[in-house]
């Protein structure tokens, strides 16, 4: 039996919704999943893993820099397995920024970390402007504002394509 560890850093929680979709994937291809959130990951769970899946979601346009520091020093340990990396962000319910060649934030990820992953997906979040508080429920409408989103805070909006991410998992089963 294959024991997967997936890693998952999050604001709002929808990136930890995503890995949990992603493992029942793992687990249906008879692979052993083990969950753990990004700042409590330890080297030894990394060494004692067969394949590892990150996924990190994007917040006021960058990721967090526990994500960059996290897989610049265990570069090595990542390398070492079947491995794979997402990102989760609003950004790519639009079409034209959905995958990892076109998506920005997986691009400047890409630029910026040591690691470079060996399967890349994207995936669009999620708002609930009911879950803000108001200085990141005015600043969330005002960038979606920007970007022609949806701005009327009384909606929630799901962007996230789960037939997409559930692909993804077993594309990252078959390896």
């Amino acid at each position: 039996m294959c024991n997967t560890l997936i890693i998952y850093s999050t604001v709002d929680g929808q990136t930890k919704r995503i890995c949990q979709a992603m493992a029942t994937e793992l687990e249906q291809a008879g692979e052993h999943v083990t969950f753990s959130e990004l700042s409590e990951t330890t080297e030894e769970q990394l060494q004692h893993c067969d394949k590892v899946l990150i996924g990190a979601s994007i917040r006021y346009g960058k990721h967090r820099p526990a994500l960059y520091q996290f897989v610049n020093r265990y570069k090595t340990l990542l390398d070492g397995r079947e491995n794979a990396f997402f990102s989760v962000n609003v950004v790519a319910r639009k079409p034209e920024k959905n995958t990892p060649q076109t998506n920005p934030y997986m691009l400047k990820f890409l630029q910026l970390s040591l690691w470079q992953p060996q399967q890349l997906g994207v995936f669009a979040g999620r708002i609930v402007y009911a879950d803000y508080g108001w200085l990141d429920r005015t600043a969330i409408r005002f960038i979606m504002w920007l970007t022609k989103g949806p701005t009327d805070t009384s909606q929630a909006y799901e962007f996230t394509d789960w037939e997409l991410v559930r692909q993804f998992a077993r594309e990252f089963a078959a390896r």
